[in-house]
């Protein structure tokens, strides 16, 4: 088998070693997107997010300012913000040290029994936050490059500026996150597993098209038959895991990463967003679409995952002409591994 078309070594899937390196040196240094930037819209709004590893607070300072920290507090390690919400202050719920919006350490209950405490020094760590139209990215590295460098090629796809957020979705799965990262980057099962999305969406592979531009992972549909609204679908992945989602008709995009929990397991979300004019039953009808499609991915991984736990079998073999974009995600995540094993 030719290195071009062999799949990533199987133990990559299932070993905590080659997890704890992934998560240094993929999801460390990465954008990650956040959240709504509806949510912090008012001086006071904080909401907790990840950032790999990484627990972050974003804040919306009393200047206006769109800040972010380490969600982490300088005193024990406690996590400090654990939902959404406001106030002029940041506390920790666990010895009530208290932060300002700016990340300064306000007080710090006895400390003036202390010889020497520097409040100064034990403000929370800063971390890097953009956005781009309605959505928030974090990014735990002060020294990564801009996000425009993580999106490439995807502001000039599509224009999220008259989006609205509209739900969360959670999720969790039984798979290592580069098996859910490769189902997602393939429509070569969707005929097989995905009955109804096949009948919306022309999933011929001659119709069906695989793009890779600036680092952006991207597949292009078209809606079957006449419906209304916008025909074409897109599907992008932005480096490390997070999924853009346009389905055709309304006006819509979800969003949203998947992240490493275990060597074995992984967990996200999708933010739904839609045009201020789709009603909510049209965007119901659409998130409903879209879990069932979810629900079927989840068998099909957690499939895939069972199998590679076998051990016996060193690699898979993929099909260039359909699996295009998993060898060049495999390609990248070889590229960022091995020079360190």
């Amino acid at each position: 088998m030719t290195a071009r078309t062999a799949t990533l070594p199987w133990d990559w899937y299932v070993s905590p070693d080659i997890l704890r390196r992934e998560q240094e040196l993929i999801f460390r240094g990465a954008w990650h997107y956040a959240g709504p930037v509806d949510w912090v819209a008012r001086p006071g709004d904080r909401f907790p997010c990840e950032a790999g590893v990484a627990p972050v607070v974003v804040v919306r300072d009393g200047d206006g300012e769109l800040r972010g920290f380490l969600n982490v507090c300088r005193h024990r390690g406690s996590v400090i913000v654990k939902e959404r919400g406001a106030g002029k202050t940041l506390q920790c719920p666990y010895h009530a040290w208290t932060y300002g919006l700016d990340g300064s350490l306000r007080s710090a209950p006895r400390a003036d029994r202390e010889e020497s405490f520097e409040p100064g020094e034990l403000g929370l760590r800063p971390v890097q936050v953009e956005s781009w139209g309605p959505f928030v990215f974090v990014n735990a590295d002060l020294g990564a490059a801009p996000l425009a460098d993580s999106l490439g090629a995807l502001p000039e796809l599509i224009d999220p500026s008259t989006l609205v957020f509209r739900e969360r979705v959670d999720m969790e799965l039984g798979a290592n996150w580069k098996v859910a990262v490769e189902n997602y980057l393939e429509c070569y099962h969707c005929p097989v597993a995905h009955k109804d999305f096949s009948a919306l969406v022309d999933v011929d592979p001659d119709a069906y098209r695989l793009e890779v531009a600036d680092g952006l992972l991207s597949q292009f549909g078209e809606r079957r038959g006449d419906g209304e609204g916008d025909r074409e679908c897109q599907f992008h992945l932005v480096w490390p895991a997070l999924k853009v989602i346009v389905y055709p008709g309304a006006t819509n995009l979800s969003l949203g990463p998947i992240w490493p929990v275990g060597a074995d397991r992984s967990a996200g979300f999708l933010d739904y967003f839609f045009g201020p004019e789709v009603s909510d039953q049209t965007a119901r009808e659409l998130i409903e679409f879209d879990d069932q499609v979810g629900r079927e991915d989840r068998e099909l991984v957690e499939s895939v995952q069972h199998g590679l736990r076998s051990g016996l079998i060193d690699h898979g073999r993929l099909l260039l002409d359909s699996e295009f974009l998993i060898g060049a995600f495999q390609e990248r995540v070889e590229a960022v591994l091995s020079p360190t094993l």
